[in-house]
């Protein structure tokens, strides 16, 4: 496949990832929302469910790494690191596209959230503000879960080590099973197997950081967080930035070298 295969696909896989998956975040979240209120299950599931579709979408162009994690670790597997960059530039402009039209879906429902006094302060605040006073003195403004991912207990170490054992389950079931004939991404079967597997991590490991298991999935929404002008947004806590980008990274690295010891 040629490097505007991998860009384009990678590019337009990764915007249908945020565009799917945190869409179903705001739906979840936003007021006047139909879906407010839907929890977890419907966050897990609908990451699962963007993951497919993504995978569907952008395999026949770019094999649909999707991920940097994925792209490093296949790199690492593979002994090839000619394409890592094309598909990062890929997966980050993509997952900045999807989460702008994000933005542009639900438009109304971040402005009904975004200047509700019981949300953002004001009278009658108090029922709800205590979570949201402690997160905005982190740096997390009330929309920010969105766009990018946050810890419920903040431990650099902890948070760390979950974004990595959550993508070491990722990668090492992305490179066990439905690669294509080429060996650099999934097929039609392993995208069903990697979308099913990203459910089960949501469900299981992504209660203490919301399992980002994917840097341009939390770095690219972020950035986008940061530019566009929503009322009242808050910061974008790029205190904790770090984490999602640099332990996915590692857990990408630690997994194909799991790979390659136990299956190659």
């Amino acid at each position: 496949m040629s490097s505007s295969d991998i860009f384009i696909g990678e590019t337009i896989g990764t915007a249908i990832l945020i565009l799917l998956g945190g869409g179903v975040c705001a739906a979840v979240t936003l007021k006047a929302s139909k879906a407010r209120n839907a929890g977890w299950l419907a966050i897990a599931f609908g990451w699962g469910f963007a993951v497919m579709t993504a995978v569907y979408i952008s395999g026949p162009l770019s094999g649909a790494h999707l991920n940097p994690a994925v792209t490093i670790a296949l790199a690492i597997k593979n002994s090839d690191w000619t394409n890592v960059p094309t598909y990062i530039a890929g997966q980050l402009l993509g997952a900045m596209i999807g989460a702008a039209l994000v933005w542009v879906a639900y438009y109304g429902q971040f402005h009904a959230h975004l200047t509700d006094k019981e949300i953002v302060g004001g009278p009658g605040a108090q029922a709800t503000a205590a979570k949201a006073v402690e997160a905005q003195e982190q740096g997390a403004g009330p929309v920010l879960g969105v766009f990018s991912t946050g810890p419920e207990i903040r431990n650099a170490v902890q948070n760390l080590l979950t974004e990595i054992i959550g993508t070491v389950v990722l990668i090492l079931a992305v490179l066990t099973q439905g690669l294509n004939d080429k060996g650099n991404g999934l097929g039609i079967l392993g995208g069903l197997i990697t979308a099913l597997v990203v459910v089960s991590i949501g469900l299981s490991l992504g209660g203490p950081t919301g399992y980002a298991i994917n840097p341009a999935r939390d770095l690219g929404p972020r950035i986008v967080h940061a530019l566009l002008p929503l009322p009242n947004k808050g910061g974008s806590d790029w205190g904790y930035a770090w984490i999602p980008v640099v332990g996915p990274l590692i857990g990408g690295a630690i997994g194909a070298g799991l790979y390659n010891v136990a299956f190659a």
